[in-house]
This record gives C-alpha cells, sequence and structure tokens, in this order.
C-alpha cells in the first residue's frame, strides 16, 4: 500500500489557461456549458448508458479514439452516429468484412485517360478521410486490413504511392467489436489495440431503461438528434483540456496504477506478477493523463480529481494487458485484476470513489 496523500492541492489548483488567451474561468464554464448540453441531446437517443457516453465524449475531448465492446443490438452504431450529428462531425463509415481490403479504406489511385489521349494517376479517397470515422465490426476483417488504420489513429495521415495525405481535423475513429467468441471474428493486434485510447465495455440497459427504450424507438415517429456543437468548437475544447493542469496527487496516483499493472515492475504486486503476461506501456499512462482532464471539464471543474483516475482506469487499462494461460484457466478477467490494482495503490476510501 502507498501512503496516504492530501488532495488539497487538487482544490487549490490553478485555474487552466485558456489557449486563446481568454479568461480561464469563463472559457471553462462556456465550454462545459456546451458539453452539457451534448450529453443532454445524445442522452434523447442514447438511454441508459450514462458511463459509455461520458467515456466516449471523454475520449473526442482527449482527441483519442475508442473501441466499442459488445454483443449486437445495443446500440453502438446508433452512438456513434448520433454523437456525429450532434457534433456537426463529417461521418464516415466501413463496414469490416474478411474480404474487406486495405484500399477499401484508404483509397487509391487509379489511371485515367484524358479526351487527348494523355494518362494519368488521380487519387480517390477511401472513407477515411472524415473527421469521425464509424468502423462497424472491426475484427470481422484480417489483421491486414485492421491495421491499414494504424498511421491514421496515430499521425492522422496515410501514406500511399508515396505521397502522405493528411486526413481532416478533428479526426477520431469509433469502433465496434463483437466478443471474440463469435463466428467470423479477428483478434486485433496488440499495435492496433494500444492506438485506442479506450475499450469502452456496453453492457445490457437495466429494466427501466429497456422499457424507455421499446416505448420510445418502436412509434410512429423518432426524434432526431440536432446539432449543438461544432468541429471548431470540439478543437477548442480539446485544447481547453491539454491546457488543464494536473495536482501532483493525480500524477502520482496514474503511475501508481499503471506502473502496478505490470508484471516486470518493481511495484507489481505477487496477484500481478502470477497472473498477467505483458502488461500496459507509457502509452496508458498518457491516456489517463489526457482522460482525466477530460473529464474533470465535463464535470466543470478546474482540474481532475483522483477519483477521475479510479473511474477511468478500467476502460483505458483493460485492452493494454492480457492474461496469462493459467488465470485464464482459473476463470479470472482482466477487470477483477485492474480492481485489485486500484486496491492495491491506492487507499479504501479512495479507490472505493
Amino acid at each position: 500500500m502507498v501512503e496516504n496523500r492530501a488532495h488539497d492541492d487538487t482544490a487549490e489548483a490553478p485555474r487552466p489557461a485558456a489557449p486563446d488567451g481568454a479568461d480561464p474561468a469563463r472559457a471553462l464554464a462556456a465550454m462545459a456549458e456546451r458539453l452539457t448540453a451534448v450529453r443532454t441531446e445524445i442522452g434523447r437517443r442514447i438511454i441508459g448508458q450514462d458511463d459509455v457516453v461520458e467515456q466516449t465524449l471523454v475520449t473526442l475531448l482527449s482527441g483519442g479514439h475508442a473501441l466499442l465492446m459488445g454483443v449486437p443490438g445495443l446500440g453502438k452504431t446508433r452512438l456513434v452516429e448520433t454523437i456525429g450529428r450532434v457534433t456537426g462531425l463529417a461521418t464516415g463509415r466501413v463496414q469490416f468484412t474478411p474480404d474487406l481490403m486495405p484500399a477499401d479504406i484508404l483509397g487509391a489511385e487509379v489511371l485515367e485517360t484524358a479526351e487527348d489521349g494523355s494518362r494519368h494517376f488521380r487519387f480517390i479517397e477511401g472513407p477515411v478521410f472524415c473527421q469521425l470515422l464509424l468502423a462497424d465490426e472491426i475484427n470481422r476483417a484480417s489483421p491486414r486490413t485492421q491495421s491499414a488504420l494504424l498511421q491514421a489513429m496515430q499521425e492522422r495521415k496515410v501514406t500511399i504511392a508515396g505521397a502522405s495525405r493528411p486526413l481532416p481535423r478533428p479526426f477520431h475513429v469509433l469502433a465496434t467489436q463483437n466478443p471474440l467468441e463469435q463466428e467470423g471474428t479477428y483478434p486485433l493486434p496488440e499495435a492496433q489495440l494500444d492506438r485506442f485510447l479506450m475499450r469502452i465495455d456496453i453492457t445490457h440497459p437495466d429494466r427501466a431503461a429497456e422499457r424507455r427504450i421499446v416505448l420510445e424507438t418502436t412509434g410512429a415517429e423518432e426524434a432526431a438528434p440536432r446539432q449543438v456543437l461544432t468541429p471548431a468548437e470540439l478543437l477548442r475544447a480539446q485544447a481547453l483540456v491539454r491546457h488543464m493542469p494536473v495536482g501532483e496527487a493525480v500524477l502520482e496516483t496514474i503511475l501508481d496504477i499503471v506502473r502496478r499493472a505490470r508484471p516486470d515492475a518493481a511495484e507489481a504486486p505477487a496477484f500481478v506478477r502470477e497472473s498477467v503476461a505483458w502488461g500496459p506501456g507509457p502509452r496508458a499512462a498518457q491516456a489517463l493523463a489526457l482522460a482525466v482532464r477530460a473529464r474533470a471539464l465535463l464535470a466543470d471543474r478546474p482540474a481532475p480529481l483522483p477519483e477521475d483516475v479510479v473511474a477511468l482506469a478500467p476502460p483505458i487499462l483493460r485492452h493494454r494487458m492480457a492474461l496469462d494461460f493459467a488465470a485464464r484457466a482459473e476463470g479470472r478477467t482482466v477487470d477483477q485484476v485492474i480492481a485489485k490494482v486500484i486496491r492495491d495503490a491506492l487507499p479504501g476510501e479512495e479507490a472505493a470513489a
């Protein structure tokens, strides 16, 4: 167990600097109000999935990509389409299938013949040239095709025929994935998984939420979502997130959790050494440092708290670590290990936050 740290530094944290030179407190409050409107509008169509909506918005505010995990019929595609409309992002969609090729995603050069008989190559953009890409059922395509998104997700550009072409800004990938137990799926390569800021698990709604879903989606008409944010405003929000301060207690909490999840680290507890095959790299700590700021902005707070780290550690770590064969045979899960890591790293009241 680590020593208990005082959290008063977050209450006295300096106000975030506004990227455009405006009053930081006013910029924070104005953006938080806009984001509240975004959550409300999304909540009109995505019922009973408040945590999923929050984590997806945190991913966008952090400038990252999200992997939506769940069985078919839970509203994953509907969520992405709704976010695209509410934020005004130009949306592209790729339905991943076993016969999909990289050129079907990125685009390709075609040889054209002009009226004078001359020939030249013309590049035809693929669906990746958008601001919000829905990679539907990404694990139904082969690893070769999945990896076509690696450069796009990391560098926001694609290289074809020796020429690099930048993607629009902002650019985000929201991919849906079916459980690997289903037929016709391929596991995503580890390098591909690490490019996703979060893996957001979507479960079945409770009874009350499912009742609302049935009543509100089977009538004669269904209200269409309205746009309440612009891509330019999203870029400003992302800049504001990066200008928010991170208290020392929050930073140490991030490092405590991430480093304890690595079986080869000196800080790793015995249960991690015995059950984890490989753990999260530095990108996990970077993702947490951004995501906790974004969650604080959604909550209209000037700086993140350790409770933000506890809330976001599972979706950020669960796809960046794997259990060994013995642990899987005993029925352990990655989420169970992450929960124990959090309890080991933090005092009881913080881990329960």
